[in-house]
């Protein structure tokens, strides 16, 4: 990933709508099994379901540990905008920290009230009082049922049918064998079912049965889809006939019987959570409430990414027009305030860039105009010497032929001395003037630089030279020839700025090259300085140092620094100094390490 290029969110801001409406939806859905679990079984849920509830926030939780490590390189490579947009996340957490965190104390603490007024009530000994008193009503059914089965005269009821049956019975009925074979209720075999008939009946016409359901005398055991709110009893008249007696229970005697024991189970299930109820509530925000807020999260993230993005779009435009780059430009993917500003931007840029275009081609103009004026002030002065000099052999010619050797090699070396420093004026004006082609190449710049140290320091015995701290293995991409007339024009002006000192009553004459390793903006440079001991640059001077023809010797063309710039320059490096009056100037000039 570039430096500057804004990281894609791991899930775009619909997916993650998606995700949170298709979880609002599961929860809904599974909420209702882990309660319905919860209520009525006293465990939290099984396996199966463990697993589907805690997938959800496992997966979101990698999700959100992803966008934050992002977020944290962004933070380690310095990327424009993580600031501002880690600020956002901090503000979309308060947020939601604010929403949730009273939301959840609510809960917690009115859960945790209803648990403890449930405690507070005695629903055992309630549910132990109920039980006794249906076992006590039940039993006196039983002595009711009993005592009609001794005491009633069947037989009169049944033959006089028009006779209401007593409170409580609800009815009658006779069965006999065709033929005896055996003796019922004395151990013999009892005769198949199949061949008792009902001979006689009086009651509700839904209690009736085809066979007696046993053959002992006694209460009949109770069958659920048989026996409904009902218990009967076999009274044996003779060993051929038996008469079944229905005792009703009451209308949903046995449906209140049933949900006594469901509800009797549910609160056992009850009793079971109240015990576990920290775990419960735990799983509850751990199943429910917390992939909500890890959604509400990987959004928050995924927005702040969104909101930046143009403003980090616009920051590193910003940056590149700062830098001369003028063919920028941003798109706008929507036509909301950032849209309005970025096409803003782009039409600045432009403005910017024709604005500048005619800067540029105006001062073009007036730096030639300046140049060309400075020129043929520096050619016209030469011309002035040459040509007394060619009217002195001239008159001379033509006064006194035979003395005209007497002036004629001085006149002729003036001329020549003149006609050389116009070509070496002209020459340097090409280099400033025409495009560069340097070749590049790895140049060590101890080996440059030494034998340059050497020759002046055999040539100027009185200034000390100090090359010591040149690394012997500094490399700089450069054009080897170019290399060398940098060092050479900066060795030179120092050179003349110690000797105009020790001309003033300076004492000290010394140069240093040194040589530094920096980085900018990512990059790494040589640092190469040459600092002497003269008397410094004047502020007025320091303003005009690298202005083309400007100069302070009486012997210089002002074009030595302004070509050492423009070398510079090409090969992708800076020069400036730092001078201080009486204590002298160092020039520091970074060039790419090779």
């Amino acid at each position: 990933m570039k430096e500057n290029e804004t990281s894609v969110p791991v899930i775009g801001i619909w997916g993650l709508i998606f995700i949170y409406v298709s979880l609002c939806i599961l929860t809904i859905l599974l909420s209702k099994t882990f309660f319905a679990s919860i209520l009525q079984d006293g465990r939290i849920t099984d396996r199966l379901m463990l697993v589907v509830f805690f997938t959800i926030p496992a997966v979101l939780f990698i999700f959100l540990i992803i966008s934050l490590v992002r977020l944290a390189q962004d933070f380690i490579t310095r990327k424009t905008g993580r600031r501002f947009q880690a600020r956002l996340l901090g503000y979309f957490t308060i947020v939601s920290l604010f929403s949730a965190i009273p939301l959840v104390l609510i809960t917690a603490l009115s859960t945790t009230e209803i648990m403890r007024f449930w405690n507070t009530l005695d629903m055992e000994s309630t549910m132990n009082y109920a039980q006794q008193f249906v076992m006590d009503a039940y039993s006196l059914h039983l002595e009711k049922a009993q005592d009609m089965a001794d005491n009633t005269d069947f037989d009169r009821i049944l033959e006089n049918q028009s006779e209401s049956l007593p409170d409580g019975l609800i009815a009658i009925q006779d069965f006999e064998l065709p033929s005896a074979k055996g003796m019922i209720g004395n151990g013999a075999e009892a005769e198949d079912k199949a061949q008792w008939t009902s001979s006689r009946f009086w009651g509700r016409a839904d209690q009736t049965l085809d066979a007696p359901p046993v053959q002992f005398p006694g209460f009949v055991t109770r069958q659920k889809n048989r026996d409904i709110d009902v218990v009967r009893y076999l009274i044996i008249i003779n060993e051929r006939t038996v008469r079944l007696v229905t005792y009703d229970l009451g209308e949903g005697f046995d449906a209140a019987i049933d949900g006594f024991e469901t509800q009797r189970v549910r609160f056992d299930a009850l009793k079971t959570l109240n015990i576990q109820f920290k775990q419960v509530l735990l799983f509850f925000y751990a199943v429910f409430f917390l992939p909500a807020t890890l959604v509400t999260l990987i959004i928050a993230i995924s927005f702040t990414k969104t909101i930046t993005k143009p403003i980090i779009d616009l920051t590193e435009a910003t940056r590149k027009v700062a830098n001369g780059d003028f063919s920028i430009s941003i798109t706008a993917k929507k036509n909301d305030e950032f849209g309005i500003l970025i096409q803003s931007f782009n039409t600045m840029v432009r403005d910017l860039e024709k604005t500048r275009n005619s800067l540029i081609k105006a001062e073009t103009i007036s730096i030639w105009r300046q140049m060309a004026a400075q020129l043929a002030h520096e050619i016209k002065n030469p011309l002035t010497p040459i040509k007394l000099s060619a009217e002195w052999v001239l008159r001379r010619w033509q006064s006194a032929p035979e003395k005209m050797g007497e002036i004629l090699e001085s006149s002729m070396l003036s001329i020549i001395q003149e006609v050389e420093g116009l070509s070496n004026m002209l020459s340097e004006f090409r280099t400033l003037s025409r495009p560069m082609e340097p070749s590049l190449s790895s140049v060590n710049v101890f080996e440059r630089t030494e034998p340059l140290v050497a020759s002046y320091r055999f040539s100027y015995p009185a200034i000390e030279f100090d090359a010591s701290n040149v690394d012997y293995t500094a490399a700089v991409k450069v054009d080897a020839r170019r290399f060398t007339q940098i060092m050479t024009n900066l060795i030179v002006n120092s050179i003349d700025a110690v000797n105009a000192t020790d001309a003033e009553g300076g004492n000290t004459k010394r140069i240093e090259i040194r040589t530094d390793k920096v980085k900018k903006q990512g990059a790494v440079f040589w640092r190469i300085s040459v600092t002497d001991t003269g008397q410094g640059i004047l502020p007025e001077v320091a303003k005009k140092i690298f202005t083309p023809y400007f100069t302070t010797k009486e012997a210089g063309t002002g074009l030595g620094l302004p070509i050492v710039e423009r070398i510079v320059g090409d090969h992708g490096g800076a020069i400036w100094f730092n001078s201080s009056p009486n204590l002298g100037t160092t020039f520091f000039v970074d060039l790419p390490v090779a």
